[in-house]
């Protein structure tokens, strides 16, 4: 019986359909529904009941199912601690971004990444919308705020602070506001996510909190787009300074009202599972703590960001 026609049988019980599985296996679903045949036919039973709609575990499949899996998560954990003890940077490496953040700063660094451990692959997932690991097939994501599951593990990357960014050809033509209360003369961009416009930005100085509903003409469900229109001169736009850092750095946009402070997020690599804190998850996970932490430095340096993001 192989290893991975189990694999392959555990997958299909988790998504309780073969054409899922095989998309999620990146194979051929008649390929899949052979590895089932075959370790079903090694036991002799039936695994799954298959209909024309649907496809349920079977009674030995409820029984087989569970102690499968666990013997492939002991045999996982002891690949991964032969590869901790041999610091082996090696295998997949699955991983969901945002859209601005992937391609404008992690893609380089994930081509570094992988030109230092050449026995490295890359799959990459980018897109801002919220990754669900299992149904997405990922390993580990890099996105803003730190993990709400209690399931989750993650480590820290950095403080994201958000800024308040325009052009300086908008706000020549269209004035500079010192208040929060002066946006409302302002168009605004917009971020968009499940058709929910993110229209109301917040602000805080001084321990004062202020709330601003927002107008403009621009929104999009792509991070991206919403700095593009903002570099474009298309109006105001609340970003992370990461996002913004090239741009801010080159001078296409500047930080507007700084005194007045949008929330600050923090940076996290998150992974669904402990079995996944492998040696190459590890290493991902440092230098893209030195690859931020140049880039916030760069921002201090320039008087964007005040010192304390640092810590």
């Amino acid at each position: 019986m192989l290893l991975e026609d189990l694999q392959v049988v555990l997958k299909v019980a988790q998504c309780r359909s073969i054409t899922a599985a095989a998309t999620q296996l990146d194979m051929l679903t008649a390929t899949a529904s052979a590895a089932v045949k075959r370790v079903e036919n090694a036991l002799g039973v039936e695994l799954f009941i298959r209909t024309t709609r649907k496809l349920r575990l079977s009674s030995a499949g409820e029984r087989y199912i569970p102690d499968c899996s666990q013997a492939l998560l002991m045999l996982d954990q002891a690949k991964q601690k032969m590869q901790d003890d041999l610091d082996m940077v090696e295998g997949d490496l699955r991983i969901a971004m945002s859209s601005d953040l992937g391609r404008n700063l992690v893609t380089p660094w994930l081509d570094e990444f992988i030109d230092l451990y050449p026995k490295v692959s890359l799959r990459a997932n980018i897109s801002d919308s919220l990754i669900d690991f299992y149904r997405d097939s990922v390993d580990m994501a890099l996105r803003y705020g730190s993990p709400n599951e209690a399931d989750l593990y993650g480590f820290k990357i950095c403080n994201v602070p958000g800024l308040l960014c325009a052009s300086p050809e908008y706000l020549e033509k269209n004035g500079t506001p010192a208040h929060p209360h002066d946006l409302s003369s302002h168009n605004g961009l917009f971020y968009q996510l499940h058709d929910m416009i993110h229209d109301v930005w917040e602000f805080t100085c001084q321990g004062q909190a202020y709330k601003v509903k927002m107008s403009g003409n621009r929104a999009s469900n792509d991070g991206d787009l919403v700095r593009r229109w903002c570099v474009a001169g298309k109006g105001v736009a609340v970003k992370s300074c990461l996002d913004m850092a090239a741009d801010l750095l080159a001078g296409k946009v500047v930080s507007v009202m700084p005194e007045f402070k949008p929330a600050e997020k923090e940076l996290w690599l998150i992974c669904p599972s402990r079995q996944l804190l492998t040696p190459a998850t590890r290493r991902l996970r440092d230098m893209f703590k030195k690859k931020t932490s140049e880039i916030l430095q760069q921002l201090v340096n320039k008087g964007i960001l005040d010192e304390s993001v640092l810590g």
